[in-house]
Protein backbone atom coordinates (compact mmCIF):
# COMPACT_ATOMS: atom_id res chain seq x y z
CA UNK A 1 0.00 0.00 0.00
CA UNK A 2 1.08 3.21 -0.63
CA UNK A 3 2.48 5.88 1.76
CA UNK A 4 -0.04 9.01 2.95
CA UNK A 5 2.96 11.23 1.91
CA UNK A 6 2.76 9.49 -1.86
CA UNK A 7 -0.75 9.48 -2.09
CA UNK A 8 -1.13 13.35 -0.96
CA UNK A 9 1.56 13.85 -3.98
CA UNK A 10 -1.03 12.83 -6.70
CA UNK A 11 -3.41 15.59 -7.22
CA UNK A 12 -7.05 14.39 -7.56
CA UNK A 13 -6.50 11.09 -5.86
CA UNK A 14 -8.35 11.31 -2.72
CA UNK A 15 -11.71 10.37 -2.47
CA UNK A 16 -14.49 13.61 -2.47
CA UNK A 17 -16.81 11.60 -0.25
CA UNK A 18 -13.95 11.86 3.00
CA UNK A 19 -15.91 14.16 6.19
CA UNK A 20 -14.36 15.13 9.49
CA UNK A 21 -11.18 13.94 10.75
CA UNK A 22 -10.14 11.95 7.37
CA UNK A 23 -10.82 15.10 5.41
CA UNK A 24 -9.07 17.56 7.62
CA UNK A 25 -5.67 15.42 7.54
CA UNK A 26 -6.07 14.57 3.97
CA UNK A 27 -6.34 18.55 3.76
CA UNK A 28 -3.46 19.11 6.14
CA UNK A 29 -0.79 16.75 4.68
CA UNK A 30 -1.90 18.74 1.20
CA UNK A 31 -1.12 22.02 2.44
CA UNK A 32 2.13 20.72 3.58
CA UNK A 33 2.99 18.10 0.64
CA UNK A 34 2.16 21.73 -1.42
CA UNK A 35 4.77 23.61 -0.20
CA UNK A 36 7.18 21.56 0.53
CA UNK A 37 7.28 21.20 -3.22
CA UNK A 38 6.46 24.71 -4.73
CA UNK A 39 7.13 27.49 -2.35
CA UNK A 40 4.75 29.59 0.16
CA UNK A 41 3.46 32.10 -2.44
CA UNK A 42 2.44 29.43 -4.83
CA UNK A 43 0.43 27.98 -1.61
CA UNK A 44 -3.53 28.48 -2.47
CA UNK A 45 -6.80 27.02 -1.79
CA UNK A 46 -7.24 26.13 -5.39
CA UNK A 47 -3.99 23.68 -5.41
CA UNK A 48 -4.55 22.34 -1.91
CA UNK A 49 -8.23 21.26 -2.67
CA UNK A 50 -7.07 19.46 -5.59
CA UNK A 51 -4.36 17.50 -4.27
CA UNK A 52 -6.34 16.69 -1.23
CA UNK A 53 -9.57 15.50 -3.32
CA UNK A 54 -11.71 18.26 -1.61
CA UNK A 55 -14.32 20.76 -2.50
CA UNK A 56 -12.52 23.83 -2.46
CA UNK A 57 -15.78 25.62 -0.81
CA UNK A 58 -15.11 23.27 2.61
CA UNK A 59 -11.05 24.92 2.61
CA UNK A 60 -12.79 28.68 2.44
CA UNK A 61 -15.18 27.66 5.37
CA UNK A 62 -12.87 26.56 7.68
CA UNK A 63 -10.09 28.78 7.10
CA UNK A 64 -9.80 32.85 5.91
CA UNK A 65 -6.62 32.19 4.33
CA UNK A 66 -3.89 29.65 3.74
CA UNK A 67 -1.32 30.81 6.00
CA UNK A 68 -4.15 30.15 8.48
CA UNK A 69 -4.44 26.66 7.07
CA UNK A 70 -0.68 26.10 7.13
CA UNK A 71 -0.10 26.92 10.96
CA UNK A 72 -2.69 24.60 11.69
CA UNK A 73 -1.54 22.18 9.44
CA UNK A 74 2.15 21.97 10.97
CA UNK A 75 1.00 22.16 14.99
CA UNK A 76 -1.20 18.94 14.04
CA UNK A 77 -0.55 16.37 16.14
CA UNK A 78 -0.41 13.92 13.06
CA UNK A 79 -0.15 15.69 10.39
CA UNK A 80 2.41 18.56 11.36
CA UNK A 81 4.73 18.72 14.16
CA UNK A 82 2.67 18.37 17.69
CA UNK A 83 3.75 18.38 20.90
CA UNK A 84 7.99 18.08 21.45
CA UNK A 85 8.33 14.95 23.87
CA UNK A 86 11.38 15.47 25.85
CA UNK A 87 13.54 12.47 25.83
CA UNK A 88 15.58 11.58 29.52
CA UNK A 89 17.91 9.14 28.83
CA UNK A 90 19.86 9.68 31.73
CA UNK A 91 22.98 11.63 30.12
CA UNK A 92 23.67 14.65 27.59
CA UNK A 93 24.64 12.62 24.70
CA UNK A 94 22.25 10.04 24.80
CA UNK A 95 19.44 13.16 25.48
CA UNK A 96 20.76 14.86 22.51
CA UNK A 97 21.49 11.94 19.99
CA UNK A 98 17.49 10.96 20.84
CA UNK A 99 16.55 14.13 20.25
CA UNK A 100 18.87 15.00 16.94
CA UNK A 101 17.10 11.11 15.14
CA UNK A 102 13.36 12.69 15.81
CA UNK A 103 14.58 15.97 14.03
CA UNK A 104 16.07 14.14 11.82
CA UNK A 105 13.40 11.63 10.66
CA UNK A 106 10.73 14.68 11.17
CA UNK A 107 12.88 16.63 8.17
CA UNK A 108 12.33 13.63 5.67
CA UNK A 109 8.53 13.86 6.27
CA UNK A 110 6.01 16.60 4.69
CA UNK A 111 5.59 18.81 7.45
CA UNK A 112 9.64 18.46 7.86
CA UNK A 113 10.46 19.56 4.41
CA UNK A 114 8.06 22.30 4.19
CA UNK A 115 10.01 24.25 6.49
CA UNK A 116 12.93 24.22 3.67
CA UNK A 117 10.93 26.79 1.82
CA UNK A 118 9.52 28.93 4.56
CA UNK A 119 13.09 29.28 5.92
CA UNK A 120 14.80 30.42 2.56
CA UNK A 121 11.97 33.15 2.29
CA UNK A 122 12.23 34.15 5.55
CA UNK A 123 13.04 37.87 4.82
CA UNK A 124 9.80 37.99 2.36
CA UNK A 125 7.64 36.37 5.34
CA UNK A 126 8.79 38.28 8.52
CA UNK A 127 5.21 37.73 10.68
CA UNK A 128 4.51 33.87 9.15
CA UNK A 129 8.13 33.14 10.52
CA UNK A 130 7.77 34.56 13.52
CA UNK A 131 4.60 32.72 14.32
CA UNK A 132 6.14 29.61 12.73
CA UNK A 133 9.36 30.67 15.50
CA UNK A 134 7.39 30.95 18.58
CA UNK A 135 4.99 28.12 17.92
CA UNK A 136 7.44 25.30 16.22
CA UNK A 137 11.19 26.66 17.05
CA UNK A 138 11.01 28.15 20.61
CA UNK A 139 9.14 24.84 22.40
CA UNK A 140 12.25 22.50 20.37
CA UNK A 141 14.75 24.82 21.21
CA UNK A 142 13.41 24.55 24.70
CA UNK A 143 14.07 20.75 25.16
CA UNK A 144 17.64 21.56 23.86
CA UNK A 145 17.89 23.96 26.67
CA UNK A 146 16.40 21.73 29.56
CA UNK A 147 18.85 18.97 28.50
CA UNK A 148 21.75 21.35 28.73
CA UNK A 149 20.23 22.30 32.44
CA UNK A 150 20.45 18.47 33.34
CA UNK A 151 23.76 17.59 32.44
CA UNK A 152 24.86 20.71 34.80
CA UNK A 153 23.12 19.68 37.56
CA UNK A 154 24.88 16.09 36.54
CA UNK A 155 28.60 17.60 36.12
CA UNK A 156 28.56 16.74 32.60
CA UNK A 157 27.62 20.58 31.33
CA UNK A 158 29.57 23.62 32.03
CA UNK A 159 26.95 26.01 33.26
CA UNK A 160 28.01 29.04 30.63
CA UNK A 161 27.25 26.60 27.87
CA UNK A 162 23.31 26.80 29.05
CA UNK A 163 22.67 29.50 26.15
CA UNK A 164 20.35 29.44 23.08
CA UNK A 165 22.56 29.88 20.82
CA UNK A 166 24.68 26.95 21.84
CA UNK A 167 21.43 25.03 21.99
CA UNK A 168 20.55 25.65 18.31
CA UNK A 169 23.83 24.93 17.40
CA UNK A 170 23.10 21.41 16.45
CA UNK A 171 19.29 22.08 14.70
CA UNK A 172 21.10 24.21 12.30
CA UNK A 173 24.10 21.87 11.49
CA UNK A 174 21.26 19.10 11.04
CA UNK A 175 19.14 21.35 8.44
CA UNK A 176 22.03 22.50 6.89
CA UNK A 177 23.67 19.10 6.46
CA UNK A 178 20.10 17.83 5.39
CA UNK A 179 19.56 20.06 2.38
CA UNK A 180 22.86 19.37 1.67
CA UNK A 181 22.65 15.41 1.51
CA UNK A 182 18.73 14.88 1.27
CA UNK A 183 18.87 12.75 4.52
CA UNK A 184 20.67 12.05 7.49
CA UNK A 185 21.90 9.01 8.96
CA UNK A 186 22.70 7.92 12.40
CA UNK A 187 26.51 8.13 12.08
CA UNK A 188 26.31 11.97 10.97
CA UNK A 189 24.07 12.73 13.89
CA UNK A 190 26.01 10.85 16.07
CA UNK A 191 29.06 13.34 15.15
CA UNK A 192 27.49 16.45 15.33
CA UNK A 193 26.43 15.84 18.57
CA UNK A 194 30.38 14.11 19.92
CA UNK A 195 32.39 16.18 17.48
CA UNK A 196 30.57 19.65 17.51
CA UNK A 197 28.76 20.15 20.53
CA UNK A 198 29.87 18.03 23.41
CA UNK A 199 32.96 20.48 23.02
CA UNK A 200 31.44 23.07 23.33
CA UNK A 201 29.19 22.07 26.22
CA UNK A 202 32.59 20.90 28.35
CA UNK A 203 34.26 24.00 27.44
CA UNK A 204 34.56 26.56 29.90
CA UNK A 205 34.13 29.89 27.94
CA UNK A 206 37.18 32.40 27.40
CA UNK A 207 36.49 35.51 29.27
Amino acid sequence: MPDSSSVASRPGSQNTRRRGTNLTQAIYLATLTELAETSFEELSFDKIAIRAGAGKASLYRRWSNPKELLLEALTDPSAGFGEPRPPNTGSVRSDLISTFRGFARTLDQPHGRALRPLMTQRPRYPELFAEIQRLLVEPRLEIVMNILRAGVERGEVVPEAVRPRIAAVGPRLLIAEHMESGTLTDAEIEAVVTEILLPLLTTPARR
